[in-house]
């Protein structure tokens, strides 16, 4: 494993393969409602430029909606661009004008994509356009929602066994992987097809919780159908209902190449020391 070995690390199963687990009458019973009555239609989003050849591809969505790239963003960007991989942009901006400059300079495939939608609307506007115009890409896909990769991500990329990869995963609500970041294999039209109730060209979801509970706990749960799925690490345990945030220190400390933004100065900042977070970050490498 590409971890190094810490004991607060030892409740998580390593290397999982995905199984179904049932989610609550509630859960259940929100999603029909949220199907019916609380999706939006699909934000606007444009091609600015053209993904071409297949490939190795990293996909990261970026949500400006003051049209300027953050310190952390900028960090990320240079991150991604020095793996062995193209970068794919998608960028939530209030108009694509808003798209900054550095951010076109930086890309070597742009979609602007409206604000509405959250991360999920973004994954959908790359993941179509790879699989139109480089279809048979491999997907690096991740979201702004974390600091890195830090490490050497790119080991950690040539381990994804299975055709859908998360690096964690968790039985909260139930058994699903977390979309912050994953890797999805041979994106081709027939692939966005078969994750059609997730990734969903016509409609979205505008809330955070809607998005969790419709897209990100079902996107497992859909993708097993018609592929192989698992994810690097698993946690099953009340004592840790999201590894991103409880472990969050000891995985950056072992080796794993994130840590959520929101853990830093956010609306999480409280689940840690913030001398330690920021201490952590810049063991790991971050200047920002």
């Amino acid at each position: 494993m590409l971890l190094t070995a810490d004991p607060a690390l030892s409740m998580l199963e390593r290397n999982r393969t995905f199984r179904p687990s049932a989610a609550p009458l509630s859960t259940r019973v929100f999603r029909i409602r949220d199907r019916l009555f609380r999706r939006i239609p699909a934000p606007a989003h444009r091609v600015l430029t053209r993904p071409t050849g297949s490939g190795p591809w990293t996909l990261y969505f970026a949500f400006l909606p003051g049209g300027e790239l953050a310190a952390a963003h900028r960090d990320t960007l240079a991150r991604l661009r020095a793996l062995d991989r193209r970068l794919l942009v998608v960028c939530a901006a209030p108009d694509p004008a808003s798209v900054p400059d550095d951010l076109r300079a930086a890309s070597d495939a742009l979609v602007w994509k409206a604000l509405p939608g959250f991360d999920f609307s973004g994954y959908t506007a790359g993941l179509l356009a790879l699989a139109e115009f480089a279809p048979g890409s491999d997907a690096f896909v991740l979201n702004d929602s974390v600091f890195g990769p830090f490490g050497d991500v790119g080991a950690w990329l040539a381990e994804a066994r299975w055709a859908l990869t998360g690096f964690t995963a968790t039985s909260s609500l139930e058994n699903h992987i977390q979309s912050y970041a994953f890797v999805l294999r041979d994106v081709t039209p027939a692939r966005i097809a078969s994750l059609r109730g997730i990734l969903m060209p016509d409609h979205a979801f505008d809330e955070l919780r809607r998005v969790v509970i419709n897209q990100e706990t079902q996107l497992a749960r859909t993708a097993i159908r018609t592929m192989s799925v698992g994810s690097f690490l698993y946690a099953d345990t009340p004592a840790v209902e999201d590894p991103t945030l409880q472990l969050a220190l000891p995985l950056l400390r072992a080796g794993f190449p994130f840590l959520k933004r929101s853990l830093l100065g956010g609306k999480l900042a409280h689940l840690h020391r913030q001398d330690e977070v920021a201490a952590g970050l810049r063991a790991a490498g971050y200047s920002g």
